[in-house]
């Protein structure tokens, strides 16, 4: 009978650790001139050196480099001064050379840490590397799937930065959290845009179970290509539950390259896993080893931007946001670069986390959306907010303004004064509408002076209601009970 997670953890610990190839965002490819723009049709961004032909030779990109140290830095990483490229060999149909040139004993990153809700996952090396081709498998013979593969070579030569934790992860949600902290810290740095979807950003992960008391890893299987934080969960989950069910059977795990079928919603063996040894690397013969001083290390250091859990902290520290509203709105880049905007304009702060953190967040999820792909300004939010907090409008009628400045823009006093939606705080033209609605009401009054006195929010209601929202609600709570008290 299968054990499930929970049981699983009683008795055996998880162990992983995750390889993540980032694509840095340069606009050329790692030794090649071509394009790296996504997009654009099959083998068009490519040159002679893309496509491997005979005598051509690699030329570094001094930006790749750049984002390399800059990214090792974001990782807290140590940046040795000397590194150098090799060839790992392997046949591929996308890999036109038969080798791809990476980084293997001397990287460019080494001895890095990120935290994650306290804990600190150790990364062993951070390295540059080339990507290879894509295949496009076409064409059915109603039986066989498809019967023929395309090769496009738009993506070969697009510089990676390949991220190799250890193997310090305990859970398939701790997996993913790293991931989703990884992603957020190469997007602050500006090296890569993080996109998933379109394979900008993908995962490897590598899963093994031991005893608890154990010493000796156990034999772990890689799953690759991961393209989602969701699916990463899933696969992580399953595979841990396949390899108890082999080992609870008295089998063996065998040591493998695995894929994770979406649809099944199981990883699938694809090869025997690799070692370094059949890679058979050696140093790269057209490149000569790449010397980094400290100087270069330094100037590289300055570039540095607030990082993710610089931002947190100084969020919680300076601004008094709670450690959620903190960590909900880093995890937007956008929407935090719009935070930081609201906070120089200066206003009510904890009110404008309340309104990004509600309403505006609620509309976002709701329509798929980023904050920058809205029509509100962080100009257009402070000056709602500042009504509202001079008391000149309500909540409710902020309600009303916000999804108009989300979808229409414009100016928060302008849509006041021309929907003639200030707050009513006359006290006598108040007492005229509690007046009215009491009077309307007779038997609900009669059932509140008779003990129902919960009824009261009604009476609150149908005043805010006949004022359409604009009276000043303290002032309306303040008569209505006056009058009902009479």
């Amino acid at each position: 009978m299968s054990m499930t997670l929970e049981e699983i953890k009683e008795k055996y610990e998880v162990i992983i650790g995750l390889e993540v190839h980032a694509q840095l965002k340069t606009k050329s490819k790692i030794f090649a001139t071509a394009s790296t723009e996504f997009g654009k049709a099959p083998n068009e961004n490519v040159t002679p050196v893309c496509l491997g032909l005979p005598g051509v030779l690699p030329v570094l990109n001094k930006v790749v480099v750049n984002m390399g140290i800059l990214t090792g830095l974001a990782l807290n990483c140590e940046i040795p001064n000397r590194c150098k490229f090799d060839r790992k060999q392997y046949f591929y149909a996308d890999l036109p050379k038969g080798y791809q040139i990476s980084q293997y004993d001397e990287p460019i990153a080494i001895k890095g840490f990120i935290k994650i809700a306290g804990k600190t996952i150790g990364i062993t090396r951070a390295h540059l590397e080339e990507d290879a081709g894509k295949l496009v498998h076409a064409g059915a013979d109603g039986l066989a799937g498809s019967t023929y593969s395309k090769v496009d070579l738009n993506r070969a030569g697009t510089p990676l930065l390949e991220i190799v934790s250890e193997p310090d992860i305990r859970s398939a949600e701790e997996a993913r959290a790293y991931m989703e902290e990884l992603r957020n810290i190469v997007r602050y740095a500006g090296v890569c845009d993080g996109n998933l979807e379109e394979g900008s950003m993908r995962c490897d992960a590598n899963v093994s179970l031991r005893l608890w008391g154990q010493k000796e890893f156990g034999t772990r299987a890689e799953i690759k290509n991961i393209n989602s934080f969701r699916a990463l969960q899933r696969a992580i989950e399953y595979e841990i539950e396949r390899q108890a069910d082999l080992i609870e059977d008295g089998e063996k795990i065998v040591q493998e390259t695995r894929l994770w079928n979406e649809q099944k919603g199981i990883t699938e063996s694809m090869r025997g896993k690799e070692d370094a040894h059949d890679y058979r690397y050696f140093p790269e013969p057209d490149l000569m080893p790449l010397e980094i001083s400290e100087e270069w290390i330094e100037e590289v250091r300055k570039q540095l931007p607030e990082l993710p859990q610089q931002k947190r902290d100084r969020y919680q520290e300076q601004l008094g946001l709670s450690e959620y509203d903190a960590t909900v709105i880093v995890e937007s880049m956008e929407m935090a670069g719009f935070f930081d905007k609201v906070v120089e304009l200066q206003t009510n702060i904890k009110m404008a986390v309340n309104w990004l953190m509600g309403d505006v967040t609620a509309y976002l999820k709701e329509n798929k959306l980023t904050i920058n792909e809205t029509k509100l300004t962080p100009e257009s939010l402070v000056e709602m907010v500042n009504l509202i907090d001079k008391g000149t409008i309500s909540n409710n009628i902020g309600k009303k303004i916000i999804l108009t400045l989300l979808e229409k823009g414009g100016s928060a006093a302008k849509i006041v004064e021309e929907q003639g939606m200030s707050v009513i705080s006359d006290e006598s033209a108040i007492k005229d509408i509690v007046k009215k609605v009491i009077k309307s009401n007779q038997s609900q009054v009669d059932l509140y002076k008779s003990g129902k006195t919960q009824l009261f929010g009604f009476f609150v209601g149908q005043v805010m209601k006949e004022t359409k929202g604009r009276a000043n609600p303290q002032t309306v709570n303040k008569l209505v009970k006056e009058e009902l008290d009479n």
